[in-house]
């Protein structure tokens, strides 16, 4: 895999960027002016990153795998150590599909119903291969997402959830909080 060159990342015209950035030549990011990103990231290939007026903040020490997809138009933040696996979808807008109004991109505003609203993914989250988070929705600190889950619903911190919807089944160890402090103090 392929990264961009310091100078590659520059020229695309971030909000803000960090140090230590690796984001494959194969991703794809769309409006990079409403886009921030810390230091320590990582984008794989065939990621998408798709801003709209909300923006996308990613944290520091966070990391976007392959073919995943941050899109729509209201607010997207992943805080600091948070990470999705293969085939994530985060999904800021969505149509409305009771068939009340047209549906896609393709048609003028005043024909759709587009809802948009933020979403927040703490820190040390981790979502697991072909979830889908979609619109509104916080997840909570030190929380895990199950491969396939549909996050439709706030996740409370520190559980791991699964499911269709989405739903907590038991507590996570937070062993991970005294491993962040001690990578911290190395620096």
């Amino acid at each position: 895999m392929g990264y961009l060159s310091i100078d590659q990342l520059n020229d695309i015209g971030f909000k803000a960027i960090g140090s230590n950035i690796k984001i494959s030549e194969f991703a794809r990011i769309y409006n990079p002016q409403n886009i921030a990103i810390g230091n320590n990231v990582r984008i794989d290939d065939f990621a998408i990153l798709s801003a709209g007026d909300g923006g996308i903040t990613l944290g520091d020490y966070v990391h976007i795998s392959s073919f995943c997809g941050l899109i729509g138009a209201g607010e997207i933040v992943m805080e600091s150590f948070a990470g999705l696996s293969s085939r994530v979808f985060i999904y800021s807008s969505s149509d409305d599909y009771s068939g009340q109004s047209l549906t896609n991109p393709t048609v003028p505003d005043a024909y759709t119903d587009v809802e948009s609203a933020p979403v927040r993914i703490g820190k040390h989250v981790i979502l697991g291969s072909c979830a889908t988070v979609l619109p509104g929705v916080t997840i909570g600190s030190s929380t895990a997402i199950g491969a396939y889950s549909l996050v439709n619903n706030d996740i409370p911190e520190g559980v791991i959830a699964v499911g269709q919807p989405c739903h907590e089944i038991r507590k996570r160890s937070l062993k991970h909080l005294e491993l962040e402090k001690e990578l911290l103090n190395r620096s």
